[in-house]
Order: structure tokens, then sequence, then C-alpha cells
């Protein structure tokens, strides 16, 4: 039995939404590296049943790869209370993807809205020419 969710196009957003901590690898089977990721990544999920390890297959869910900007595989990324506080490209060790899940786990999830806004905010006002 798989400890891991296939995301498609149809569960994804309710995924994310109901599940205040998930994990998304982005894959391909034709992936040399991504095949070796997985059973890092299963063994992560078998080690953390508290958190949402989901796999997006790209060739299957082209929409959801593209709605990301994935551009290489396998990526990784995490999604905590609705927002992407990680996401980078390549099959990570099981020593660097354990380190990622705790410091995603230490996040003060305030303060990471907080500084979202606060660069919204900056990038509303910029100054105007000529003024």
């Amino acid at each position: 039995m798989s400890s891991t969710v296939e995301l498609t196009k149809e569960n994804f957003d309710q995924m994310v939404t109901d599940n205040e901590f998930v994990l998304i690898d982005f894959w391909a089977a034709w992936c040399g590296p991504c095949r070796q990721f997985a059973p890092v990544y299963e063994k992560a999920a078998g080690e953390n049943p508290d958190l949402v390890f989901g796999k997006v297959d790209t060739e299957a869910q082209p929409e959801l790869a593209s709605a990301f900007g994935i551009q290489s595989i396998p990526t990784l990324m995490i999604v905590r209370d609705q927002v992407a506080v990680f996401a980078q490209p390549g099959a990570l060790p099981e020593a660097a993807l354990t380190d990622v899940i705790g410091q995603a786990r230490k996040l003060d999830m305030d303060d990471v809205r907080k500084q979202i806004a606060e660069q919204q905010a900056q990038q509303g006002q910029a100054p105007e020419a000529g003024a």
C-alpha cells in the first residue's frame, strides 16, 4: 500500500485546501532521477503519516505541471496553508528531504503570509515614471 496520493487536476485543489501540509512530487515514468527519488519520497511519507504526500505525473497531468511552471523533473513542492513555501527541482537525498520537511514544519505561517502581503504591496507601489 502506497502512502502517497496521486494528484490530478480533479482532486488537486481539494487536497491542498483540505490539508494543512502537502508535499508534491512532480515526476514522469520515463525520468530516471524521478524513479531514483520515488523510494526516498515513499519512505519519507511512511515516516510522516501526519502529512499528505502527493505525486503529480506530469505526462498524465500536463495542466498541473504547466500551472506551476514545472520546467524540470523531479520537482518537489511543499504547500502549507495553501501557500507554496518550497519548490526545488532535482532528486533530493534522504537527509536533505528530511531537513526540508523539518524546516517547513517550523515555519510560522502567519509570518510567511505577512511577508507575502508586504512583497505584494511593494510591487503594487512602484514609483511612477516622471515623478
